[in-house]
C-alpha cells in the first residue's frame, strides 16, 4: 500500500512536467465551457456540447495519460530502476492507475460545473466508471508499446474509434449501429438520459462486455510482455 502511495505522489509532482497530460487534462473541458456558453447555436439542446465532449474525454485523457506515462518510463528505463526498488508491477500499475483516474475526475470537474447540482453525482459515477476502462486500454496500450512514440501512434488510433465514432454516429445511423456496441457510446447515452432509471439492460451488458474485454486484453498484454 505504501508504495502504490508513493506512485501516486510521484506521479502528481510530475504532472506539471508532462504538458501531454496536462493539455488532455484541461483542453476539452474548456472548449465544451467555450461551445456552450459563448458560441452554442440557436436551436442546439443546452448541454448538447458538455455531454458530447465529456464522452470524448472519457476516453482520451485517461487512455492517453496512462499509455504515455508507462511507455514513457519503459523508455527511459525509470520503470526497471523501480522494479529495483522493490516496487512491484502491481503496485506500480495501481498506484498509475489511481493518479490517472484521480486527475481525470479533477478535469470531470470542469464540465460538471456546467450541470444542475442534482444531476451532478450521476455524472461523476458515469464518468468515474468510463474513466476505469479507459485506464485499462492505455495501460494495455503503454504496456504493448515498445516506446512512447508508438504509444502515442496506437493511442491516437485508440482514441479516434473510442472518441469520435460516437460523435460521428450523433449525425449518421449506420455509424450510430456500429457505436453502440462501444462504452463510450452507451455512458453518453447514459449522460443524455441523466438518469438511473434509464438505464436498459442491454446497455449494462454492452458496458459490462466492454470493461471484460479490456482486462482480458491487459492479462494478455502483461503475460506477454510484463513490465519490461
Amino acid at each position: 500500500m505504501n508504495n502504490i502511495l508513493v506512485m501516486i505522489r510521484k506521479q502528481m509532482k510530475d504532472t506539471f512536467k508532462n504538458k501531454a497530460v496536462l493539455i488532455q487534462l484541461i483542453l476539452l473541458p474548456v472548449v465544451a465551457f467555450v461551445l456552450e456558453r459563448v458560441i452554442r447555436p440557436e436551436g442546439v439542446p443546452e448541454l448538447m456540447y458538455t455531454k458530447m465532449f465529456a464522452a470524448m474525454y472519457m476516453a482520451m485523457a485517461p487512455l492517453t495519460a496512462m499509455s504515455s506515462i508507462i511507455a514513457e518510463e519503459k523508455e527511459k528505463n525509470t520503470l526497471r530502476v523501480l522494479m529495483m526498488s522493490n516496487v512491484k508491477p502491481g503496485q506500480y500499475l495501481t498506484g498509475i492507475g489511481a493518479y490517472v483516474w484521480i486527475i481525470s475526475m479533477i478535469g470531470s470537474v470542469l464540465f460538471a460545473i456546467s450541470f444542475p447540482a442534482a444531476d451532478m453525482p450521476f455524472f461523476f459515477l458515469v464518468m468515474g466508471a468510463g474513466f476505469i476502462i479507459s485506464i485499462v486500454i492505455g495501460a494495455v496500450i503503454g504496456i504493448a508499446s515498445k516506446n512512447q512514440m508508438s504509444a502515442t501512434s496506437i493511442g491516437a488510433m485508440a482514441m479516434i474509434i473510442l472518441s469520435f465514432i460516437p460523435m460521428f454516429a450523433m449525425f449518421n445511423d449506420g455509424i450510430g449501429k456500429v457505436a453502440r456496441f462501444l462504452y463510450t457510446q452507451q455512458t453518453r447515452f447514459l449522460l443524455d438520459a441523466m438518469s438511473f432509471a434509464e438505464i436498459k439492460w442491454d446497455g449494462a451488458a454492452i458496458l459490462a462486455a466492454n470493461a471484460v474485454l479490456a482486462v482480458v486484453m491487459f492479462f494478455i498484454a502483461f503475460r506477454k510482455k510484463g513490465l519490461e
